[in-house]
C-alpha cells in the first residue's frame, strides 16, 4: 500500500510493512522529530556531485526508496530496510520519523539524504551512477552485485527512467561528487591483509568465511606459504574494495561488520565481532588508511602481526 503526498515526500503504509519490523530499527524517531541518528562528518555532504534537482528528488526520487518489493532482505523489502538501519553504506540515508501510520522524512531530513544520494550519480550520466546500477539487472549495464537484489529487469523499469530523467537534467555548475584516492596497495599488502589470518579471541580468522567468491578478500596463502604473491594480493585488494568507500571510513562496510553493534557496527556478522569500539587501535589504523592517511610499507604497531 503506497501513497505519496505531493511537496512532502510522505507515504502511508501499514506499520506492519515497514516500522513494524526489527529490520528497520531505524523508524524509531517520533512525530516532529528532525534528525533521529548520528550526523555524518560533513565532508561526506559536500562530496555530493552539484547541479542536481532537490524538488524532483522529493517529489519522484525519495518515495521510491519507501515502495516495498522483493529482495533478501525479508519479503516486500523497501530500500529504506538496509539504507537506514545498516549504517554503513554509502547510501546511508536518514532514520524514517512516524506518526501514526504516516511514515516520512522531514524536508531537513531530506535535504541530509539528496546530499547522500546525489554522491552515487554522476550529473547527466544515468548510465554510470551508482545509484542507477546497483538494482538493475547485469545484463541490461547493472552492478554485479547488489545485496538487496535485482528488481530492475531493464532501463525500461519506470522507476529506473524516473531517476535517469533526474541524473539527465541538470542544472548551471553541475559537477560530478568528489572522489577520494583509493586506499594505498602497499599498505593494504603490508599490514591489512595480515589481519585477515590473525584471529583475535572470540572471534574466528576472517579467512574462515570470507576467502571464497567474489568478495573472498581474505584467502589464505596458498600451503606451504606464510605470504602471498603480488598477484594474489592484488586480488584481495579488489575484492576488498568492494566494501571500501574510499576517503570515507564511516561508510566503509569493511569497517563496520565486525564492530559491536552497540559501536555502530552492523546488524549481523557470523564471525563474531573483532572490535568493540571506533577506539580499537587497529579499527582507528585501519580507519585513518581509508583516509588515506597511512601509505607504503611501515605498519603501525595495532598492525604489526608475530605470525601470518
Amino acid at each position: 500500500m503506497f501513497a505519496k503526498q505531493h511537496g512532502a515526500s510522505t507515504v502511508l503504509v501499514r506499520s506492519a510493512a515497514i516500522c513494524g519490523t526489527l529490520l528497520l530499527a531505524g523508524c524509531a524517531g517520533g512525530a516532529g522529530s528532525s534528525s533521529g541518528g548520528a550526523t555524518l562528518d560533513p565532508s561526506v555532504y559536500a562530496s555530493a556531485a552539484q547541479g542536481l534537482d532537490f524538488d524532483y528528488y522529493r517529489e519522484n526520487i525519495e518515495p521510491i526508496f519507501m515502495r516495498p518489493r522483493p529482495g533478501f532482505v525479508g519479503g516486500e523489502a523497501p530500500c529504506v530496510s538496509c539504507h537506514t538501519f545498516q549504517t554503513t553504506t554509502p547510501l546511508k540515508l536518514e532514520p524514517l520519523q512516524q506518526d501514526g501510520e504516516r511514515v516520512f522524512w522531514t524536508e531537513e531530513q531530506s535535504r541530509r539524504n539528496f546530499q547522500i544520494v546525489s554522491r552515487l550519480v554522476t550529473p547527466g550520466d544515468p548510465d554510470n551512477s551508482r545509484l542507477l546500477r546497483k538494482p538493475l539487472a547485469v545484463d541490461a549495464g547493472g552492478a554485479r552485485e547488489h545485496t538487496g537484489g535485482k528488481y530492475w529487469d531493464s532501463r525500461d523499469d519506470p522507476e529506473w527512467r524516473t531517476m535517469a530523467e533526474w541524473v539527465r537534467n541538470v542544472g548551471p555548475g553541475a559537477a560530478p561528487p568528489m572522489a577520494a584516492e583509493p586506499p594505498d596497495f602497499e599498505f593494504f599488502r603490508s599490514c591489512v591483509q595480515p589481519i585477515f589470518v590473525n584471529p583475535i579471541p572470540n572471534a574466528v580468522a576472517c579467512a574462515e568465511c570470507h576467502s571464497g567468491g567474489t568478495r573472498g578478500f581474505a584467502r589464505p596463502p596458498p600451503e606451504g606459504r606464510n605470504t602471498w604473491t603480488e598477484e594474489e594480493s592484488r586480488a584481495a585488494y579488489g575484492a576488498l574494495m568492494q566494501l571500501i568507500e574510499p576517503g570515507y571510513p564511516e561508510l566503509s562496510r569493511f569497517l563496520h561488520h565486525p564492530l559491536d553493534v552497540r559501536a555502530g557496527g552492523d546488524f549481523m556478522h557470523n564471525g563474531g565481532r573483532r572490535w568493540q569500539s571506533k577506539q580499537d587501535p587497529e579499527w582507528q589504523a585501519l580507519a585513518a588508511w581509508i583516509r588515506g592517511e597511512l601509505r607504503g610499507s611501515t605498519c603501525p604497531q595495532p598492525l604489526q602481526f608475530t605470525s601470518r
